[in-house]
């Protein structure tokens, strides 16, 4: 461009005043492309302004020359001010315009206005300088130097102003109308930094914020878009209370598990609403903004670090075969659907006895998944003909058996039940399996498998017994997965707390020092199919679980997390332990068994080899018993499952910690 100009020489003025015309086109059609009326009369008041401030800048470069002596400035000097002063005020509002510096909405100007204003006055300046020196004026040399910083001080001052002017004019307004949440900021971070900039500058949000909480000791008695940093996070029950903070928000998305469940421990101690961000893997890109705050949610407070599973391998084992999900309606099931779903398999079918779930997935999958070939049926796993029907018909080649009778005080009353289907139906699904050659069975256990209590943790255990029996010959490959408690699934303490709570209480507990493991639903199926994936045959995964929580401190927490106080507001009643509950669950009898696996959060153990026909006739005389409803079930199962404890009524917590010693 610059090139160009320097090529036209005087007897050209008027060509280019004829594109200075033509260009001139492009503030109007900047501005009559505006439909809102009072966007067109604020455009309008910049170009005046502009134009009035171009000629002052001009006037005043000319005066700083001279230090202000109007009498010492040259009068040829002047003359060329009045020649080129309408050149350079089209000039200005061209490149302005192009800029979209009249169309920009200045309540908002950030840094990127403020580099575009420079970028304009730049230009614009350039572009001046250019045209005097081609056409020979009379100026001193540093006249354009002089014009640029005067210029951009007056319209970066104009335009910032503006948006200093409404955001005040917004924060009087809804200090008239309702009085502002006291709001607390904790992380003088980017993300802080644009939660702030946001609460200040929403015309929806009707925030006070009096001071940031940060751990970066260099940073606390600083200042972030005009806030003071107060303290580290020890200080937050303090400043909240000397602020008189109504609401506090973690503006952390980096934190770890254990980081989370600190702050947030503080936190609680205060009367004040919480919001969090999301964990900064959740976020698409780095970017936040204050839509993307969240209410804690009870998996925030137990301190585990969620796993961050590499799918890619799994994608492989699952890609166009054809999978099988028994209890593919439940809790864990459903999201083994999900999940399956989301690799492509060459068909998933759903196996349910319970047609409500099945029907609510199958919806869902064929909502998300409109491509995927899907088959819902129903039956039971206690069913042969039925399982053997399935096989023959489908030929599933990899199988999740999920199906499962969970509730422990249900089985306890009705302990014929969960051998019959737990058991039993394990043995059907894993016979059909082998007998028309499935590539891979994955069994779903539980940590109650280990030195049960109960029937159904016992029940469980030949669910793996079962496995061990398969996996020693068979071509299909065998293994279980076992793990604790997942957050939010059917029967799980967490749905029954928010239902007492809601109620207004009592929240009952079983024993104030009982213990569970927990993570969460997505998380747990994750993990089970990477094992899916890892499976050679006879090994029995275990889930790291993190620490275990105790089931009072998750109850008080929920009770908090409703906004309520703990035997005040609402009563926490202790119940007693169950028939068949522990204090506490295990993952493993023999931890020197334990390996790692090439996968985090994974451990396996090899499961001993047990004689299939020799095994199978005494679960067949087992499965006999369940049909006969023996009242001596307990003590078959027992001979099956020597490290079954069967509690009487006496004092359970007592027994359990005898049976482990």
């Amino acid at each position: 461009m610059l090139f160009v100009f320097f090529r036209i020489r005087r007897n050209y003025a008027g060509t280019l005043i004829n594109v200075v015309a033509v260009q001139t086109g492009l503030i109007m059609d900047d501005i009559f492309n505006i439909h809102n009326r009072t966007l067109v009369i604020r455009a309008g008041l910049l170009i005046i302004c502009d134009a009035v401030l171009v000629g002052l800048s001009m006037l005043l470069a000319l005066l700083v020359r001279f230090d202000m002596q109007l009498s010492a400035v040259d009068p040829l000097f002047l003359d060329t001010i009045r020649r080129f002063m309408p050149i350079t005020i089209i000039i200005n509002l061209i490149v302005f315009s192009g800029f979209h510096l009249y169309t920009s909405l200045w309540r908002f100007a950030s840094s990127l206005e403020l580099r575009n204003n420079m970028l304009a006055v730049a230009i614009t300046t350039v572009l001046q300088a250019a045209i005097m020196y081609m056409m020979g004026a009379y100026i001193p040399r540093s006249f354009p130097f002089l014009f640029f910083v005067l210029l951009l001080a007056g319209s970066v001052l104009l335009r910032f102003s503006y948006r200093a002017i409404r955001v005040s004019k917004h924060n009087r307004e809804i200090a008239h109308a309702v009085a502002p949440v006291s709001t607390m900021i904790i992380g003088a971070g980017a993300a802080g930094y644009n939660i702030i900039r946001e609460m200040k500058n929403s015309k929806h949000m009707n925030r006070k914020i009096p001071c940031i909480i940060d751990d970066d000791p260099k940073k606390i008695g600083s200042y972030l878009q005009g806030v003071r940093i107060v303290g580290n996070s020890e200080s937050i029950p303090f400043n909240a209370e000397k602020y008189n903070i109504q609401e506090i928000v973690i503006a952390i998305p980096t934190l770890t598990g254990k980081e989370k469940k600190r702050l947030l421990g503080l936190c609680q101690k205060t009367k004040c609403k919480i919001l969090i961000l999301p964990g900064i893997y959740q976020l698409v890109n780095e970017e936040v903004s204050v839509s993307m705050l969240r209410q804690v949610e009870i998996e925030d407070l137990l301190g585990r670090e969620q796993k961050q599973v590499d799918l890619s391998g799994v994608h492989n084992t699952l890609h166009d075969k054809v999978v099988l999900v028994t209890g593919g309606g439940g809790s864990i099931g459903s999201e083994i659907c999900r999940q399956v779903a989301a690799h492509a398999p060459k068909m998933l079918i759903i196996f349910d006895i319970y047609e409500n779930n099945a029907y609510d997935i199958q919806n869902e999958l064929k909502r998300e998944y409109p491509d995927l070939d899907l088959e819902t049926l129903i039956g039971s796993v206690q069913d042969k003909e039925r399982i053997n029907f399935v096989f023959e018909q489908y030929h599933p080649q990899i199988i999740f058996h999920a199906a499962a009778h969970k509730h422990v005080p249900l089985m306890e009353t009705s302990p014929w039940e969960a051998i019959k289907n737990n058991s039993y139906g394990t043995w059907l699904v894993a016979e059909a399996a082998d007998r028309y050659h499935a590539e891979k069975m994955v069994l779903i256990s539980t940590d109650k498998a280990v030195r049960p209590t109960n029937v159904m943790g016992a029940s469980k255990r030949i669910c793996e017994m079962v496995i061990e029996s398969f996996a020693k010959d068979s071509e299909t490959t065998f293994a279980c997965v076992r793990f604790g408690n997942v957050l939010g699934s059917n029967g799980s303490v967490i749905p029954l707390f928010r239902r007492q709570i809601a109620a207004g209480g009592p929240v009952t507990v079983t024993d104030p020092n009982v213990i569970r493991y927990f993570m969460t639903i997505p998380e747990a199926v994750s993990l089970v199919l990477q094992c899916g994936e890892l499976a050679g045959g006879g090994e029995l995964f275990i889930l790291d679980m993190g620490e275990p929580v105790k089931i009072l401190d998750l109850a008080e927490n929920m009770i908090r997390l409703s906004g309520l106080k703990p035997y005040e507001d609402i009563e926490i009643k202790f119940t007693g332990l169950r028939p068949g509950e522990k204090l506490y669950e295990e993952l493993l009898i023999n931890e020197k068994n334990l390996a790692r696996t090439s996968k985090d959060g994974i451990f396996v153990a090899k499961m001993e080899p047990l004689d299939r026909e020799n095994f199978r006739e005494r679960l067949m005389e087992l499965y006999q018993a369940a049909k006969a409803e023996d009242p001596g079930i307990r003590e078959k199962i027992r001979a099956m499952v020597p490290e079954y404890t069967i509690l009487g009524n006496g004092n359970a917590a007592q027994q359990v910690s005898s049976s482990r010693e």
